[in-house]
């Protein structure tokens, strides 16, 4: 399994918010939703985005990924004040005299002839392993037109349009693609800065040790077994491990295997025991003092605080 899709493969979309705008300029929006990470994708026309005294011209196929909680403003033009705001729970609060209304399913704007439409999800909860890639991108990744990028975010514009049984999950799953999809788009530009483990997937020493560790977070990998594994000397792996990703295999690991067992533990049926077997650690004891160094809570106390 690759990086990003071990990352994405535990948490995915649900009950991801979407919305497609339809808006005439002037026109400005001002997003102080806090959540983790938003997909906004520009299906028709243009569409400026600020963002921490940054500001960028989105075309129309372009997609712009950003990272919560940090505010950002939508706009047709960077001079353009905000006429509205929203809040936490994608509360809306006009800010002047324009109107924003419902245009059909899943769907606001301005007018419903707007030269702009704007596509908008937003993963409201990622899970700890999703956390990690929200952690290592930027606040704003801007991702040129792509066409099998276009093609994604066309098909889920359309499914957002429908109204149908089975609509919501059909809508997660290809938020999912639609983000897979921008994120290979971006990390193939070079000179983007995408995280070490994206880049060292193509590796041909660390990229076989980062799948192992993704494949089999339970075995009970050391360096040198790792580097065994994968045919290199200790000293090689730890290396270049280290030079590529980041940090070193072992740092990695128990990041890995805490993340895992952070979003097992949303998982009211299984039990610490087992979720401490699944991700390498032979006791709940040892997966208790793991997890408390690494996130500073308890096992219990981390479910305890994802189930209200």
């Amino acid at each position: 399994m690759d990086a990003v899709a071990a990352l994405l493969n535990g948490p995915r979309a649900s009950g991801a918010f979407l919305l497609r705008s339809v808006l005439r300029a002037p026109w400005s929006m001002r997003i102080a939703d806090e959540a983790p990470l938003t997909v906004l994708a520009v299906l028709r026309g243009t569409a400026w985005v600020l963002i921490g005294g940054r500001a960028e011209r989105l075309g129309t196929g372009a997609v712009a990924l950003l990272r919560g909680p940090e505010p950002y403003t939508v706009a047709d033009d960077p001079a353009t004040a905000p006429q509205v705001a929203i809040g936490p729970g994608q509360v809306c609060t006009p800010l002047g005299a324009a109107v924003m209304a419902g245009l059909g399913t899943r769907a606001w704007g301005n007018d419903a002839d707007g030269e702009t439409t704007l596509l908008t999800g937003t993963y409201t909860v990622p899970g700890a392993v999703g956390e990690r890639l929200v952690r290592a991108l930027p606040a704003l990744v801007v991702v040129p037109p792509d066409e099998a990028t276009a093609a994604v975010t066309g098909l889920l514009a359309a499914e957002m349009a429908r109204d149908a049984p089975g609509q919501e999950a059909v809508l997660d799953r290809l938020l999912d693609v639609a983000l897979v999809s921008a994120l290979r788009a971006w990390a193939a530009q070079p000179g983007t800065g995408a995280p070490g483990w994206y880049l060292a997937h193509g590796d041909p020493v660390v990229g076989p040790a980062l799948r192992l560790v993704h494949d089999r977070p339970a075995e009970p990998w050391t360096v040198g077994s790792l580097a065994s594994a994968v045919g290199v000397s200790r000293a090689t792996l730890a290396r270049r491990f280290t030079d590529l990703v980041g940090e070193p295999p072992m740092s990695y690991l128990t990041g890995w295997r805490i993340a895992l067992a952070a979003d097992l533990l949303a998982d009211p049926a299984l039990t610490v025991a087992g979720i401490a077997r699944r991700v390498g650690y032979a006791t709940p004891f040892a997966l208790s003092t793991a997890f408390k160094r690494v996130t500073g809570v308890s096992p219990a106390g981390h479910r305890a605080a994802a189930s209200s």
